[in-house]
């Protein structure tokens, strides 16, 4: 008899509203900023890019917001997604600690990113959109957006960073397969990645320049919007319903998380897991630590700055206040190609400055190392971005055996590493190595933030 337990909810108990955290805060995010004016920016200032009603949820403070229910029906194709314990590893591990972890890998896409491209894809349907512009970094997302795309009838074009569109032909593979046009950034179809390309034609890209190229187009033509997989306020409470489910799903196994665990890049899976435990704290319930794992070669968390910075390299997109290496920052071309932002989601940036979780970075090849000891365990190969919470969970499990404490650990493997192998073909050879940023570099892009007044 296997030793894992499966912990699955009906398809009826699909959470009916996402959790916006905002409702919670002991204080409010800082104002976003207008690229041009350094000035609040309202509603109207992000019509060019966004539907009215996803602008209203990013700045919403309701606590509970509705899923529609076209969005929950397409839930249904993989939600309520499983949630396990992990009995094999903690043998593996000879830790007294309780492992669980919620499996995100069983949707379409294979991550958990439709959980918000779904409802993007839906809202843009509602408000006339005919096509709409992303980036993408290890694929994920972009898959996502053309699976969502293929559902509302939306053309989607992705603009996948150079260094990930050449270590990954599968990923991309399967963005054509549903419907969406995938393009190697830095390109030659907007004016910024020319520039780009003048300057130095080998450029292995970044989430930076590709979030430039996405947005000019959505900027210039009238019948395309732009759509962002992580770091917006309203793409991380779609993705509370991980969190939202867990605790469902915990509370069948009789069990509360000492550590909730989950690997950052610009937030969006992060906060899917943490803020809804998080929020249970704010408002009177136990407070589990709440550990972010982040790369050690783009440490936005442990090495950035909270400061104002644009959320791209051309400077098109607003400022917001969050922990940045710089936007002119490029992350060198490591295998978790969905960690590469040189941003951190305002919101995660700001709850690390309040106090209420804290932050680790880890090299790729540690990383892909707990990512082998989980497959060999539970039988489930990480992408490699999942395994930095794998590795996360390994050394919170690690840590309870030291000290004696049988703890709780829910961790979000956020998805499955199949069209990932090249990795894991580079690391058997010894061929994976773990990537340096320059220190120089990062200096001179903390020295460019933009100087924003101190009443914002």
């Amino acid at each position: 008899m296997s030793q894992q337990t499966k912990f699955l909810l009906s398809e009826d108990r699909i959470p009916r509203s996402w959790y916006n955290i905002q409702a919670d805060l002991p204080k409010p995010l800082p104002a976003v900023l207008h690229p041009g004016t350094l000035q609040p920016i309202g509603p109207a200032d992000l019509e060019p890019l966004f539907p009215m009603e996803l602008i209203m949820q990013e700045v919403s403070t309701e606590r509970e917001i509705d899923i529609p229910d076209p969005v929950r029906e397409v839930y249904k194709l993989w939600r309520p997604a499983p949630l396990f314990r992990a009995h094999r590893l903690e043998q593996a591990l000879q830790t007294p600690a309780k492992i669980f972890y919620k499996y995100e890998g069983v949707s379409p896409a294979g991550s958990h990113k439709p959980n918000t491209a779904i409802p993007q894809a839906f809202y843009n349907k509602q408000a006339g959109v005919k096509r709409l512009t992303t980036e993408t970094g290890a694929g994920q997302w972009g898959t996502s957006l053309s699976f969502a795309g293929s559902l509302f009838d939306i053309d989607v074009t992705v603009f996948q960073v150079r260094v990930s569109y050449d270590q990954k032909p599968y990923r991309r593979a399967v963005m054509e397969t549903y419907g969406g046009r995938c393009v190697a950034s830095p390109s030659n179809e907007t004016a910024y990645g020319r520039k780009v390309l003048a300057e130095r034609p080998d450029h292995p890209g970044s989430l930076g320049i590709a979030i430039s190229e996405a947005v000019e187009i959505a900027a210039t033509n009238p019948d395309t919007k732009y759509a962002l997989g992580s770091v917006l306020n309203h793409v991380l409470m779609h993705q509370s319903i991980i969190g939202i489910e867990s605790m469902e799903q915990m509370a069948m196994a009789d069990v509360y998380p000492d550590v909730v665990v989950g690997c950052t890049g610009g937030g969006s899976n992060f906060a899917g897991i943490a803020f809804p435990f998080i929020g249970a704290g704010l408002r009177g319930g136990p407070k589990p630590r709440i550990v972010a794992v982040e790369p050690a070669a783009c440490p936005s968390l442990t090495r950035g700055k909270y400061a104002y910075d644009f959320g791209d390299t051309g400077k098109m997109a607003p400022l917001t206040k969050m922990h940045t290496l710089g936007s002119s920052f490029t992350p060198p071309g490591f295998h978790a190609g969905g960690l590469r932002y040189h941003g951190m989601a305002p919101l995660v940036s700001h709850l690390k400055e309040l106090g209420l979780m804290e932050a680790v970075a880890y090299q790729q090849t540690e990383c892909f190392a707990a990512g082998v000891l989980f497959a060999r365990a539970e039988g489930i190969v990480p992408a490699p971005e999942a395994n930095h919470a794998v590795k996360g969970a390994i050394e919170e499990a690690l840590r309870c055996k030291r000290e004696g404490k049988s703890e709780v650990i829910l961790f979000n493997l956020c998805g499955h590493g199949h069209f990932d192998m090249a990795a894991y073909t580079n690391y058997f050879s010894g061929n994976l190595v773990d990537e340096k940023y320059s220190e120089e570099e990062l200096a001179m892009a903390l020295a460019g933030l933009p100087s924003v007044p101190e009443a914002a």
